[in-house]
C-alpha cells in the first residue's frame, strides 16, 4: 500500500501522498514546493473546504523535511484494553478522546505513553504492546506554529479499580466501553482519534482517502 500521511488543522486535513487522492474533485491540491507549515497553517485555516492533498515521490521523506518548518512537539499515549474486552475512553475539551501526553525531555517514547495514562486516568497499565500508528496534528501555541506528533501505542489493564479523570488537565470522564459503544465516540471525537480506532481495527477501514471529518 502506498504510503499516505494526514496533518490535521482543526477539522481539515492535509494528504500527503504518492498518488492523487480517489475523490479529488473533493480536494484543493497544494503544490509541494516551497512548502512551509507555518504559512501552509493560516491559509488552510482560511479556506473554505476542509480536504487538502499534496503529492510528492516520498511522503515519509517529505513528512520529515516539512517538520522541520515548524515547532515540533511529541507525545505519546495509548488505546488501553481491560479484561472485559473494553477500552479506555476520556472526555476532554467537550470530546471523546484517549489518554495521551507531551514526552518529557530525554524520557522513552514507551515510557511517557504508560505514564500518561496512569497519570490521566488514575490506573495501572498491566502491560504494553505494539505501536498502533502516528498522528500529526497542528496548532497555534504562543505565536508559533505547532506540529504535535503523537505515537499510539496498544495497552492492557487487570482489575477493576475505580477510574479517576485528571481533571487539572481538563479530563472531565473516563470510562470503559465495548465495542458496541464505538459508536458514540465516532460521533464526537477529533479526526485522529479516528485513524487510531481504525489502525487498531476497532472500526472498518475507509475505503477512501478521505478522512472522517
Amino acid at each position: 500500500m502506498a504510503q499516505k500521511y494526514r496533518i490535521y488543522i482543526n477539522e481539515k486535513v492535509i494528504l500527503l501522498t504518492a498518488n492523487p487522492p480517489k475523490e479529488i474533485n473533493k480536494y484543493q491540491k497544494i503544490d509541494s514546493e516551497y512548502f512551509d507549515l507555518k504559512i501552509i497553517f493560516p491559509w488552510v485555516d482560511n479556506q473554505r473546504g476542509k480536504l487538502f492533498y499534496v503529492v510528492v515521490d516520498e511522503p515519509k521523506a517529505f513528512l520529515k523535511e516539512i517538520t522541520k518548518t515548524a515547532k515540533l512537539v511529541e507525545a505519546a499515549g495509548g488505546l488501553v484494553k481491560n479484561e472485559a474486552d473494553k477500552y479506555l475512553f476520556i472526555y476532554r475539551n467537550d470530546r471523546w478522546d484517549l489518554p495521551k501526553g507531551k514526552i518529557e525531555k530525554d524520557e522513552k517514547t514507551k515510557v511517557a505513553a504508560v505514564r500518561e495514562v496512569e497519570e490521566e486516568c488514575g490506573i495501572k497499565v498491566a502491560n504494553l504492546g505494539e505501536k498502533i500508528c502516528k498522528t500529526y496534528h497542528m496548532y497555534h501555541w504562543k505565536g508559533k506554529t505547532v506540529l504535535k506528533k503523537t505515537h499510539w501505542f496498544i495497552m492492557g489493564h487487570k482489575g477493576k479499580g475505580k477510574l479517576i479523570p485528571q481533571l487539572e488537565e481538563g479530563i472531565t470522564d473516563a470510562r470503559w466501553l465495548g465495542a458496541g459503544q464505538i459508536e458514540m465516540i465516532m460521533q464526537n471525537t477529533f479526526p485522529s482519534i479516528v485513524d487510531v480506532l481504525e489502525k487498531a481495527d476497532l472500526i472498518a477501514a475507509r475505503d477512501t482517502d478521505i478522512a472522517n471529518i
